[in-house]
């Protein structure tokens, strides 16, 4: 009878180490002192290899010395589709290069973290399409590093889902509405356009579109000097740059943002509170760039 109680006992303990354990949002896969194209060009080759689509690619802030690269999967954009409120934000995932000294540092945004505040409830459902999904980047990756250590903060497995910075914050469901559309056609065709044109010196880094479903996911570049990725990125952390870019959702007649105290709480846990109030208006700078995208121009009143 005691063995029993002890192996319960023990069972229990672990159980609850688990739910408490903290992720980390991203995982650096090495470094290299190739040059950052030469590192691009091996990622790019290694994930087509390996049945993953590629989205896009861009360098943050304007720079050289940083570089995103946007990709997913069948399995994973069909599954998180089927989440109603967002889940296709779950579909991108990206690689972060950064180079300082001569050296790369090689890193992506980790799996585990983000579906789990994507998908929240929803998340236990398709948990085996993620574990595997985590196994085979892994697996794809080694070929241009071996580290896989987990970086960048972390919050307990349990509290993603219902994840916010700070009391009185908002949480993933506290969305931003940019615009309501007469329909989902007008609505992605006024973003179309307006990123075409880079209106707000923006940028289309990806599009994921599901047509049938109605749902457009736009990755957002944000290359102003004075509101954008190169005013903010130097003061919270350029090594997170697989946070970026920002994304718009348009679903149905609705395109919504995540609140930029939210989602760059999210991709940066660790950040202080003093960091926090030196990008104060940050917030409030993406959300007037993402909203411009999506009202209507006079171009697009001649041709709706």
């Amino acid at each position: 009878m005691k063995k029993l109680v002890l192996s319960i006992l023990v069972v229990v303990t672990f159980s609850l180490h688990l739910s408490g354990q903290e992720i980390a949002p991203y995982i650096e896969i090495g470094k290299s002192n190739e040059d950052i194209q030469q590192v691009s060009d091996d990622i790019l080759a290694a994930l087509n290899e390996n049945s993953f689509t590629v989205l896009g690619t861009y360098n943050p802030s304007n720079k050289k010395s940083l570089k995103v690269i946007v990709f997913t999967r069948a399995d994973i954009k069909n599954t998180v589709v089927k989440v109603a409120d967002r889940g296709a934000l779950a579909a991108a995932f990206k690689v972060g290069l950064v180079q300082k000294n001569g050296e790369i540092t090689i890193s992506y945004t980790n799996p585990d973290y983000f579906f789990r505040a994507y998908l929240r409830d929803s998340y236990g459902q398709y948990k085996s399409t993620f574990d595997n999904f985590s196994d085979d980047l892994r697996t794809t990756f080694e070929v241009v590093g071996k580290d896989f250590t987990p970086f960048g903060g972390g919050i307990e497995a349990d509290k993603l889902k219902k994840y916010h910075y700070k009391i009185m914050m908002p949480y993933f469901t506290d969305p931003v509405t940019l615009n309501e559309f007469s329909s989902f056609e007008e609505g992605l065709k006024i973003i179309e356009n307006n990123l075409k044109a880079k209106k707000g010196e923006t940028v289309e880094v990806y599009k994921i579109l599901y047509r049938s479903e109605k749902v457009a996911v736009f990755g957002v570049g944000l290359r102003n000097q004075e509101e954008g990725e190169a005013h903010f990125l130097p003061i919270i952390g350029e090594d997170h740059i697989a946070a970026m870019p920002y994304e718009i959702i348009l679903q149905g007649k609705t395109a919504t943002m995540l609140h930029g105290k939210y989602r760059i709480a999210l991709h940066w846990p660790d950040l202080t509170m003093g960091t926090f109030m030196k990008i104060m208006s940050t917030p409030g700078d993406i959300e007037d760039a993402l909203e411009g995208l999506c009202e209507l121009s006079e171009a697009d009143k001649d041709s709706l």
